[in-house]
Order: structure tokens, then C-alpha cells, then sequence
């Protein structure tokens, strides 16, 4: 190498100190030492070469944390799981395959048969599916909070063997968000960690370490990767919530407090802030296996290079078309907290500046029929499920992802006839205006009285 080159400034390796636009370009990026590829490449391999031996050893007792295999990690994933662990500000992250791999790992780590979470009542639907089916199986049992400014509830809900509070920055699909504070501090009270669903906040609009929460799960399929092609999901842990504490009022970690084998520490004591984050992928993603696919990981954090750049103008969509909205004649409600008008608005403004997205509820007039004229109307929309999407799209929660779910729930969580879910995406303003103007159209011609041509 000649001094000509040993005189260039190093890159920089080290992102900590730089600002969110730019660690959203940079975080998690290697240098690739053999052809110098400036983009980190996709690294298709199941496993892993041991340098000899003693490294295979090493590797399978614990004491080396290099991969074995696949499902513990892989190149292109570590890429994506430093940016966004980088973004959200936490310890470490772990990529799986989908949003709902992430949020079941994530409890996986955190409790066991015969244990108890509490959540939020508003959630997505998919998410107390998950609850009720799955993980009933599976002997842990949930309560749901429906008020959570109530302490007498909270008190009623949580147990001794409780091992986690759960719920979403902004709930879908009513744009009802979440008072992270008040929950991490009854969190505090009772020493559990709260584990937050930020797929619709995304850390372009609010980071939840910062208002007191433990673990961040997300659906990376949405926003993050912001192209509807690739599903994936991921754990961020945020290194700061105290598991000796909790061990010492009763509250039981053995994934990370406890010794797995005689002569090897606990994750606790072996990885410190980054234990949790460990024993996820660790104990549950490298036993039960929802790995995420390398190509996908390419795509995500191809994908959270641009976030803040995308949020920002779902955001300004959604406020312009969700005040549109408002004012039209066929619609009954819109459920976006960023209106002025929304009763949880003052919260979307202390901790979102006002901008709570781009996944809001519309309740338009006529019931289901009124539901059926709009969705069967509208051309740029997609009509189905998913958010997130440079594309926009159309659903209606109540014959679909609430469709399960008992009148009575139902009713408590707002999910009426009329309500349609909207996921506003990356089209221009006006023409998105003007396709739900052709669905409102429909709704408004089945309340036009019949003409009669009769002599």
C-alpha cells in the first residue's frame, strides 16, 4: 500500500454520535475488506466455517459468540438489527421472520407455562389472535387493561406470576395512541418490563426507551422496509430495565438470570445491558427457528435508509386527507389523534408533535352496506390487508382482522359496521383525494331517495 493511501482518513466505523438521518444510512454497514462493495452484500449461507477444533467447541459451549448457524444470525441481518438497535436507541436487536415471530419471541424470552402478561386493550387484532389462540395453548395466560390512567385496574390485572406489560404506540386501527410514560411508570411500580409494538410509530416519530419502555417489537414487513415485498419482524432490547431487581421482588427471568450450564454465567452477567437481546436469540430464535431469510434483511435495512424521508410524508398525507375527511358529509368519524378534534389529541402532541402516523379509522355513513359502496368504489387503494406500503390501502377491521373477536369486544374497542381502516401511502395528495371521493360517492347514493318515472 502505498503512503498515498495510508495519508486517506479511515471510514468511519462508530455512528453513536451522529444524527438520526444519517445513522439511518450508515448504522450496521462493514467494510468489505475482499472487493471493497460499498452496499454490505447478501450473505446466502446456512452456516458457518470453524476456524478449527477448539473454535467448534468454544462455539457450541458458549464461550464464543460467533454463529453456529444461520438462525442465530447472519451478516446481512446483523446489518439491519444494528441500524435499527442504532435508531431506537437500545443495547442490541434481533431480526425474525415476521411481526408476529417478533412479538412472540419476545414474550417467549420473558415468560413461560403457568405465567401471566397484561396488555393495553387496544391492539391489533392479529396480536390478541396471537394471545388468545396461540399462546393459551401454551399455558400463558393475558388480562387486558382497558383504561390505563386507571390504577385500580391495573392493580386488578396484574399478578405475581405477571411477567410483562405490552402495548402499541399507535393502535390499529384507531389511531388511539398510547400514554408510554403513565404505563412505564405502573411498569416500574411492580417491576415488569413493558414490551411496545413501534411498528406504526417507527423511531422516525417516537422512540419508546425514552419514555420508560424495556423492549420494542416490530412488524419490519411495514414501515421499515416500506415496500410491501418482504415480511420480517424484529426485537430491539433496550438494555436498561433492571432483571436483578425484578428477581429480587419475585419476578423470575431464567432465559436471562439463570445459569444454562454448569461453569457458564448467565446471559446476564456474560453480556450485561445486551442480555435480553441474547436470550432471545439465543434461547428462543435459534431453538424454535423463525429466522429472517438474508434477502429480506437486505431489503430491510435497504429499506430504513430512506425511513425518515417516508414518514415524513405519510404523515403529511395522512393529516391532509384525515381533515379532508372530516369535513365531507358521508363520514360519521375519523380516528386520527393528530386532529385537533381527536380527544387524545394533547397526548399526540406532547410526545409526537401532532403526528401520529399514517394508519387511521374512517367511519363512514351506513353501516356495513355504507362500508361495502365505499371499498367496492375506490381504484387507487388496494383493497387488502397489511399497512405501511408505499401504496395505500383499504380494509374493513370488522369482517376481517376483528372478525373473530365477540360483539361485546368489539363494541369496547370502537370496531363498528362503518369503520374502515386507511394506511395512507406515498401517492400524491390530490389523487388519493380523489378516489375516496368516488367510494364516498357510493356511500352517498345509497341514502339518495329512489326517483320514480312513473305517470
Amino acid at each position: 500500500m502505498s503512503d498515498q493511501h495510508l495519508d486517506a482518513a479511515q471510514p468511519v466505523t462508530d455512528w453513536a454520535d451522529f444524527s438520526f438521518d444519517t445513522r439511518q444510512v450508515h448504522a450496521g454497514e462493514y467494510p468489505d475488506l475482499n472487493t471493497g462493495l460499498r452496499v454490505p452484500p447478501i450473505a446466502m449461507s446456512a452456516g458457518y466455517v470453524f476456524d478449527d477444533f477448539d473454535d467448534q467447541v468454544d462455539r457450541f459451549a458458549g464461550r464464543s459468540i460467533d454463529p453456529i448457524y444461520s438462525r442465530q444470525g447472519n451478516p446481512t441481518n446483523s446489518v439491519a438489527e444494528e441500524r435499527l438497535a442504532s435508531l431506537e436507541g437500545g443495547s442490541g436487536a434481533v431480526a425474525v421472520s415476521s411481526g408476529q415471530a417478533a412479538i412472540s419471541s419476545a414474550l417467549f424470552a420473558l415468560a413461560q407455562h403457568g405465567d401471566h402478561i397484561v396488555s393495553t386493550a387496544s391492539v391489533y387484532g392479529g396480536t390478541r389472535i396471537l394471545f388468545g389462540r396461540s399462546f393459551k395453548r401454551f399455558g400463558i395466560e393475558f388480562d387486558y387493561v382497558w383504561d390505563a390512567a386507571d390504577d385500580a385496574e391495573w392493580e386488578r390485572a396484574i399478578r405475581p406470576n405477571t411477567k410483562a406489560i405490552y402495548t402499541e404506540t399507535i393502535p390499529n386501527p384507531r389511531n388511539d395512541v398510547t400514554d408510554l410514560r403513565r404505563i412505564s411508570e405502573v411498569a416500574a411500580r411492580y417491576n415488569l418490563p413493558v414490551v411496545v409494538d413501534n411498528t406504526i410509530g417507527t423511531p422516525a416519530l417516537i422512540r419508546p426507551f425514552e419514555h420508560g419502555s424495556s423492549i420494542v417489537v416490530h412488524s419490519t414487513t411495514k414501515f421499515l422496509t416500506g415496500h410491501g415485498a418482504a415480511v420480517g419482524g424484529a426485537i430491539v432490547d433496550g438494555g436498561s430495565f433492571d432483571w436483578e431487581a425484578a428477581e429480587r421482588a419475585g419476578r423470575s427471568y431464567p432465559l436471562i438470570t439463570g445459569t444454562p450450564r454448569p461453569g457458564l454465567g448467565s446471559m446476564l452477567d456474560r453480556f450485561g445491558s445486551g442480555a435480553y437481546a441474547r436470550a432471545v436469540r439465543d434461547a428462543v430464535v435459534n431453538d424454535i427457528g423463525p429466522s429472517l431469510s438474508p434477502f429480506n434483511g437486505f431489503l430491510l435495512h435497504q429499506g430504513m435508509e430512506t425511513l425518515s424521508l417516508r414518514m415524513e410524508r405519510h404523515v403529511d398525507s395522512s393529516l391532509a386527507i384525515a381533515e379532508w375527511l372530516e369535513a365531507q358529509p358521508e363520514v360519521e368519524s375519523v380516528d386520527y389523534s393528530g386532529l385537533p378534534s381527536n380527544a387524545l389529541h394533547d397526548l399526540a402532541v406532547r410526545d409526537y408533535g401532532g403526528r401520529t402516523g399514517s394508519v387511521f379509522g374512517v367511519t363512514v355513513r351506513g353501516g356495513i352496506d355504507g362500508a361495502r359502496e365505499f371499498v367496492n368504489g375506490v381504484r387507487v387503494f388496494s383493497r387488502m390487508t397489511g399497512i405501511g406500503d408505499t401504496r395505500s390501502m383499504v380494509i374493513h377491521p370488522l369482517t376481517s382482522t376483528h372478525a373473530t373477536f365477540s360483539e361485546e369486544i368489539n363494541d369496547r374497542l370502537g370496531i363498528t359496521p362503518g369503520l374502515l381502516r386507511l394506511s395512507i401511502g406515498l401517492e400524491a395528495v390530490a389523487d388519493l383525494k380523489r378516489d375516496l371521493r368516488a367510494g364516498l360517492d357510493r356511500v352517498a347514493a345509497l341514502a339518495a331517495p329512489a326517483v320514480s318515472f312513473a305517470g
